[in-house]
């Protein structure tokens, strides 16, 4: 072809140069219509985007502020502008729920306002997801949303249980909202055919155990245990990011949390939950079952399912979810109890496995007592001694059978001393203490592990026990006097040995002691007693020792004798044990036990610290020194009212020290609030402040007196108080 003939461009196909035109320009926004895995729903728009990050901004603000003070003026109501900050952010939201649900950004503010939320928006935001949930649920950024959802759902469905619902305006255009109660179980409707698939999803089978808890509210679901398990360790970390997530309102009555143990559910929860356990054992063979135990995904929902099925008496029943789990000890037990049980490499898998050992644990805290005869028999009677050693195995095995354990394991105690696998003995001691039996033998073996043979060698029970070292290798430390001092210098300098610092299985291992009964606990008490009071007042001053002697003060076993002969001991070494961030919370223990003749012995021995220019909160020194019969009707009317001598409820705010700097305080006769600006101005000022006022304050103006001169003047001010009172 001649090149004059020849078209410069690039040429087209020609399906595309005979389709119209605007065909071709329709085929674009087709393509983009297409759902991103990441956007089920679409994408948010930037300029909403923006404006719900503001709105994050102020609920963050809004969550870190101090309670709301009660001196603010009565006609302002410190709730309006939040309720109708919420309410525009509200109607921002509507028709978007699910774009917000699933943007990584919106998803946040959304859990954050739930928190928020009055039953009414609850259920129109619940039942704005209506239909979409089993795409919600995968999602990575919405399952969070609805997690937060299910939980805080709890508070409303248990208002609603009892009959109280918020008044609802009608609308003939929009129809009828449904309860809270109703689109829970709708929602389970429509997760129930997907269940299965649901349990092994990493994104969804936290969603569903959120789900459960609400179901089944029960004490041993809703444990701790369970608790801890709705999110994983990433999960939790980045949500501890995102500050504290609660009511903004001030009036938190309508928003407080109801015991999980004592929330009231409708029967149609547990009949919900109950489904979910059949589903599971219907679309699943036995193998399948087990198989979800070693899943780090889904055995923790397995636990839970277990707890379910436990509550509803259904796991003694044959072919039921535990007798799948347990090789089909249940139904051994039901149809032949004389056979004799091989032993299944499985179960002993679960029994070592990191993954799976928490299962197992369940098992055996729910199994009935038939099955956990033939379990111990099988599994563990005469292999304590090779598993109270096991890293993994140590933890979940808490021996019910505890004479036959104490036998078993009895030349096997400095092996598991020396791993420092103390889980065993603590879980014997505990147990010893619930069923009150066995407390002599577990003490005994206690001695024997640390090799505490002779009565006289008890003294050391302390020392040994918090460094985890029998007696003989202690006492080849030289340090049986020093060894909490070095450690404590030690960490001053930085430079830190751990063979001389206390350790947390030790001072567990005491606490547990410390709530045997009378004659047992008595042990760790007079090895307490015998320590010089230098090495008392470091135990109390060290982060991990000092819990044995808060456990000390709280146990209902210890002699009231006893604690009153510690708060006795530390007559005289006040200041030392106060002047410390540990301390001055062992010193808040010791006020808060002390009776008012205790409380003079413990004020006199502070008296030193106004010269350093520090005074000892809530003592009121110069009340006591100038009028003491005065001071102590006020410390026995404040003791009256406290209560308690031992609840923490009634000490100081620990850990805060004791001990603060005078300038912060009042020397007024009576302790009183922080907010006292208009009762300084009228309170009556003694000879002292006369004296300083006549020659300075009146012809210095406050902003002229340096920083330097009013510090001086003020030690000088507290040293002449000290010279008056003696």
């Amino acid at each position: 072809m001649p090149n004059e003939n020849r078209k410069r461009g690039k040429k087209h196909k020609k399906t595309q140069e005979h389709r119209p035109a605007f065909l071709r320009h329709r085929s674009i926004p087709a393509q983009e219509s297409e759902s991103h895995p990441e956007a089920p729903f679409g994408y948010v728009d930037p300029d909403i985007k923006a404006y719900f990050r503001t709105v994050d901004d102020q609920i963050r603000t809004w969550q870190q502020e101090r309670p709301y003070e009660e001196d603010q003026a009565a006609d302002l109501d410190p709730n309006e502008a939040k309720r109708m900050f919420l309410v525009a952010a509200l109607s921002e939201m509507s028709e978007k729920e699910k774009q917000l649900a699933t943007d990584p950004d919106c998803s946040v503010v959304l859990e954050r306002m739930a928190h928020s939320m009055d039953d009414f928006v609850r259920r129109v935001f619940l039942d704005s997801l209506s239909g979409s949930y089993e795409a919600l649920v995968k999602h990575r950024f919405a399952s969070h949303v609805c997690q937060t959802l299910f939980t805080v759902a709890a508070d409303t469905v248990s208002r609603e249980t009892k009959g109280i619902y918020p008044s609802v305006t009608d609308s003939k255009d929009k129809g009828e909202l449904r309860t809270l109660t109703r689109l829970i179980l709708d929602i389970c409707e429509e997760l129930t055919p997907t269940f299965t698939s649901l349990v092994m999803d990493p994104f969804a089978s936290h969603v569903l155990r959120a789900l459960l808890l609400l179901l089944s509210p029960t004490s041993s679901a809703a444990s701790h245990k369970a608790q801890s398990n709705m999110r994983s360790k990433k999960s939790s970390a980045w949500k501890a990011r995102q500050g504290a997530m609660k009511s903004v309102f001030a009036d938190n009555k309508s928003h407080d949390r109801v015991d999980s143990s004592t929330r009231a559910v409708p029967n149609e929860f547990h009949e919900a939950a109950i489904r979910f356990v059949h589903v599971l054992k219907s679309e699943l063979n036995d193998n399948e079952v087990r198989a979800l135990a070693a899943n780090k995904t889904a055995s923790p929902l397995l636990q839970l399912i277990l707890e379910v099925e436990a509550d509803h008496g259904e796991s003694s029943l044959p072919d039921s979810l535990m007798d799948r789990v347990m090789v089909g000890i249940i139904t051994l037990c039901r149809e032949n109890p004389d056979e004799q049980l091989e032993a299944s490499d499985y179960l002993v898998t679960l029994l070592r496995d990191p993954t799976s050992s928490h299962l197992l644990e369940t098992m055996v805290s729910r199994c009935p007592d038939p099955a956990f005869t033939v379990l111990w028999a099988t599994y563990f009677r005469g292999k304590l001694a090779r598993l109270a050693t096991h890293p993994v195995a140590n933890f979940r095995l808490n021996p019910t059978q505890l004479k036959d354990a104490l036998e078993e394991l009895e030349s096997s105690w400095n092996k598991v001393i020396g791993s420092a696998r103390t889980g065993v003995l603590r879980a014997m001691i505990d147990r010893a203490c619930t069923l009150r039996a066995h407390q002599k033998d577990i003490c005994q073996a206690v001695c024997n592990a640390f090799e505490l043979f002779q009565p006289k060698d008890r003294s050391h029970l302390v020392s040994c026990v918090l460094v985890l070292k029998p007696l003989g290798e202690y006492m080849a430390t030289e340090l049986t006097k020093h060894i909490l001092e070095d450690a404590q210098q030690g960490s001053k300098k930085g430079k830190v040995d751990d063979s001389k610092e206390p350790k947390v299985q030790g001072a567990l291992i005491l606490q547990s002691l410390l709530r045997l009964n009378e004659p047992h606990c008595m042990m760790v008490t007079e090895s307490i007693k015998s320590l010089p009071t230098e090495d008392l007042i470091l135990l109390s001053q060290n982060p991990i020792s000092s819990r044995v002697i808060d456990i000390l003060f709280d146990s209902e076993t210890v002699p009231f004798k006893v604690k009153r002969a510690l708060v006795m001991s530390f007559i005289g070494h006040y200041h030392t044990l106060v002047d410390d961030r540990i301390g001055s919370r062992v010193g808040d223990r010791c006020w808060a036990f002390a009776d008012t003749y205790l409380r003079e012995k413990i004020a006199r021995s502070l008296v030193r610290l106004i010269l350093e220019n520090t005074s000892p909160r809530n003592i009121n020194l110069y009340l006591l020194q100038r009028r003491p019969d005065e001071w102590r009707e006020l410390q026995s009317q404040s003791k009256s009212n406290s209560g308690s001598t031992t609840s923490p409820s009634t000490l100081p705010s620990a850990p805060s020290a004791i001990v603060q700097d005078y300038s912060n305080s009042d020397d007024a006769e009576v302790s009183h609030p922080s907010k006292t600006s208009k009762k300084r101005r009228s309170r009556p000022e003694d000879e002292i402040d006369a004296v300083f006022n006549a020659n300075l304050g009146g012809k210095v103006k406050r902003a002229a007196v340096s920083t330097a001169g009013s510090s001086d003047k003020l030690i000088i001010k507290n040293r002449i108080r000290v010279y008056r009172m003696y």
